[in-house]
């Protein structure tokens, strides 16, 4: 029951999480199309329609089944080692060239220096913790299967570890990057503050304030290529996990061939894709609501209950006992029992609630 309703949730997200990486993408050449003199085209790239939106939609999807098609080490480990690092190379110039602008440093202010009288709202740290279940894929089955795919001698709370640091890493360098961009935009006369006085987010953000920073910098193309060329990779990387598994599941089951199954699945989260452009302004913030504030959640709550109340103890310790002989005796081990059957089932019933609550 749990692992097809995480089927179910993980194309869902993937249904509306192409859409926007299709926005990328149409936000990727439009700097090229202008600089080849076709503003009309430039602008179609830019201007919210069906016809774009199902276009770049079906771009995204026919790349990320291209991937996974091509098998886990032929295609998702060979990918991933190369846009990874092309991912955080450009990162990291985007960085350094963002705080070299004026206003950058008003913006690292406010993202380095912490306001200690919010370290305490819970709403604050609740909706930390349902954000971390969004980046990390919580839930729906990715970290299952790639789980899966390690070597049985492989050392678990390790690689828990260093994929924990690494999303973690990742998400500090994109501050870096986002937070100073705002305030140079700022600086150029953009507005970064919604009527309700909040700095903005999400699509506001990304597809209109930022464009507007980079057609008033120096090399302001270049910038805006590197950017969503950026956030294209980084969408690639979430899409090839989400797709991943129901291809997984279905080559578990003997159902079809990878290729068969990956193009199938693709074609499936394309039809619902379709479905929320053609029903843009009712289905797309239900979908999203619907499986990352209120499913994503409760999958890992029932997770977490097997995993921890379902799962026996002793199971749990000889498949960790594989790559850490000496789990029983670590600190690791002494508290991650008791924590992820009490207070793991806790946290997540808050996060939940704090979800229906809104």
């Amino acid at each position: 029951m749990t692992g097809f309703y995480g089927i179910i949730v993980a194309a869902l997200i993937l249904s509306f999480y192409s859409i926007v990486a299709g926005w990328m993408l149409a936000y990727l050449l439009e700097p090229m199309v202008s600089l080849s003199g076709l503003p009309g085209l430039a602008n179609w790239l830019t201007a919210f329609s069906a016809p774009r939106n199902l276009l770049f939609c079906a771009i995204f999807l026919v790349v990320t089944c291209a991937v996974i098609s091509a098998g886990v080490e032929h295609g998702i480990e060979k990918w991933s080692c190369r846009l990874m690092p092309a991912l955080l190379a450009m990162m990291v110039f985007l960085i350094v060239y963002v705080l070299t602008q004026p206003g950058a440093v008003e913006g690292l202010k406010l993202y380095l220096i912490p306001d200690f009288s919010r370290i305490g709202d819970p709403k604050l740290i609740l909706s930390a913790l349902g954000q971390a279940f969004f980046s990390l894929s919580l839930g729906v089955g990715t970290m299952l299967i790639y789980g899966s795919y390690l070597r049985p001698d492989d050392n678990l709370p390790a690689m828990g570890a260093i994929v924990t640091a690494l999303d973690s890493s990742v998400a500090f360098l994109a501050g870096l990057l986002v937070l100073p961009a705002m305030f140079v935009a700022r600086q150029q006369g953009v507005e970064i503050y919604t009527a309700q006085g909040t700095l903005m987010a999400g699509p506001d953000l990304i597809f209109q304030t930022l464009p507007a920073l980079f057609q008033t910098m120096a090399g302001g193309t270049v910038v805006a290529l590197l950017f969503f060329t950026l956030l294209s990779i980084a969408a690639l990387t979430s899409s090839i996990s989400m797709l991943e598994v129901p291809v997984s599941y279905t080559l578990e089951q003997h159902i079809a061939s990878r290729p068969i199954a990956t193009w199938l699945s693709g074609a499936i989260v394309f039809v619902i894709s379709t479905a929320i452009v053609m029903n843009f302004d009712t289905l797309f913030a239900t979908v999203v609501s619907l499986t990352t504030r209120y499913s994503q959640p409760l999958l890992g709550l029932m997770l977490c209950i097997f995993a921890t109340w379902v799962w026996r103890r002793d199971q749990v310790l000889e498949e960790i006992r594989r790559g850490l002989p000496d789990v029983q005796h670590s600190l690791f081990w002494r508290i991650w029992p008791s924590y992820a059957k009490f207070c793991c089932p806790a946290l997540i019933l808050l996060v939940l609630a704090q979800s229906l609550m809104n």
